[in-house]
């Protein structure tokens, strides 16, 4: 018995290590507005399309998290870049840091807070209202 529940345990273990994305990591707004301003990562935004009308990074790409998957051929030319997903705070953007990792995207990063820390850190977004 106590032997079936140490391999269960392995099992288990082993499919939550395999549903982490070991090649998505987090980014600071300031890390991203550097990597972003130095051309050294693109910004996708993920949020909805009234979201990014009221305020987004001036240059980001946008492309709401339920397009992402069927819009991938839009990003391959990114697949080996460095890639910052955002969003209003950072949940819909790790969905879509999973979603490019997954198809083989190399370099993907999650802005950490999303726009919201952008903000606090006092960064420079197009703000249309």
């Amino acid at each position: 018995m106590l032997n079936q529940l140490k391999v269960s345990l392995s099992v288990l273990a082993i499919l939550l290590l395999a549903g982490c994305n070991a090649q998505t990591a987090s980014v600071t707004p300031k890390e991203a507005a550097t990597m972003f301003a130095e051309k050294k990562a693109i910004i996708l935004d993920v949020r909805e399309d009234d979201e990014w009308k009221v305020q987004h990074i001036a240059g980001a790409m946008h492309i709401p998290l339920a397009q992402v998957e069927t819009r991938l051929d839009e990003l391959v030319q990114y697949k080996d870049q460095p890639v910052i997903l955002q969003c209003r705070s950072g949940k819909r953007s790790a969905k879509a840091a999973g979603i490019l990792a997954d198809a083989g995207f190399t370099q993907v990063y999650n802005l950490a807070g999303g726009i919201l820390a952008w903000d606090q850190d006092g960064l420079k977004t197009v703000k249309l209202n």
